[in-house]
């Protein structure tokens, strides 16, 4: 099938498909999904400048659909979505308008396509660490042999990190009761949208592959919650990056479409599935997606000549 917007000649099969596959996946890891989609888009041809914007409008669609799910569920914060919207929309224009600097030097390919797949492995290799350790501590304490400060079903240890990020001292404070947390500077909430709205903005999706460990890594936020109050967030910063991604050339709303009948129906199901996984398990199944969106950015850089061994 041609689409004209773009001139790429894709099958709308494929495009259903992976609209389906990253729907489950984002659904349930409470992400949009981007760590899959955008590699998958990029694999089957589309230049990564349409990559970033297509991918953004698919996912926006796709994460209105999860959210709905997860907030039916009891699993989304929307005072704390809400404050981090700030912070989130300065970052997608950041993310932005760095594509365009990177598309007016033909560069876009090669800088995009490289940052993304040091970010996702990256990732997946922290959150390997995290998780194991977590549950080991979790077994440990089960058993008696030492003890936690919390075992409470679906929360995370509290960190180093998370410690001294709520022990800042820069006013205004404000609390979050559906994550339980009784007090953080606003500050590091916006941080967390900034950098978050960032990468959404320069490598398309969501960007919940930052966002959700960050949620719960740098703020606290249970596992759970963490997921629901993402995909929230996700349809502010898809959106703003949809329609600036589009003034700038990059979408094309056609292919989104397509992907989004498969994403509708993938993204329900996988809101539905957290039911039956909790904290670091959860996190833990998520490990393997980045380096397979690495392992696709990868083959596809090597198949184009852009990346040499």
């Amino acid at each position: 099938m041609d689409f004209p917007i773009s001139g790429a000649h894709l099958s709308p099969l494929w495009l259903i498909a992976v609209g389906l596959v990253v729907g489950v996946l984002g659904g349930f890891f409470g992400v949009g999904g981007s760590f899959l989609a955008g590699p998958a888009l990029y694999t089957l041809g589309l230049p990564m400048n349409l990559v970033v914007g297509t991918d953004l409008a698919h996912i926006m669609g796709k994460s209105v659909v999860a959210a709905r799910k997860h907030r039916a569920l009891g699993n989304v914060d929307l005072k704390l979505g809400l404050l981090m919207v700030g912070g989130t929309i300065a970052g997608v224009e950041a993310g932005a308008q760095v594509v365009q600097v990177l598309k007016r030097h033909n560069i876009a390919d090669l800088v995009l396509g490289c940052t993304f797949t040091v970010i996702l492995i990256a990732l997946s290799a922290f959150m390997t660490w995290e998780s194991i350790s977590a549950l080991l501590q979790r077994k440990l304490a089960q058993s008696g042999q030492i003890k936690i400060g919390s075992t409470v079903k679906d929360r995370i240890h509290f960190t180093g990190l998370i410690k001294k990020v709520r022990a800042w001292k820069l006013p205004p404070y404000v609390s979050f009761p559906a994550s339980g947390i009784s007090k953080v500077s606003l500050w590091a909430v916006l941080g967390v949208g900034l950098v978050g709205g960032f990468f959404s903005g320069l490598l398309g999706g969501g960007a919940g592959y930052i966002r959700m460990p960050s949620l719960v890594y740098v703020l606290g936020v249970p596992t759970h919650v963490a997921i629901g109050t993402d995909l929230f967030e996700v349809i502010i910063s898809a959106g703003y990056g949809t329609v600036s991604h589009a003034l700038k050339g990059n979408v094309d709303i056609l292919i989104a479409l397509v992907m989004h009948t498969g994403a509708a129906v993938g993204a329900q199901i996988g809101a539905a599935m957290t039911e039956h996984f909790h904290g670091p398990k959860l996190r833990l199944a998520f490990v393997p997606l980045p380096v397979l969106g690495a392992a696709l950015l990868l083959y596809e850089l090597f198949q184009k000549g852009l990346v040499k061994l």
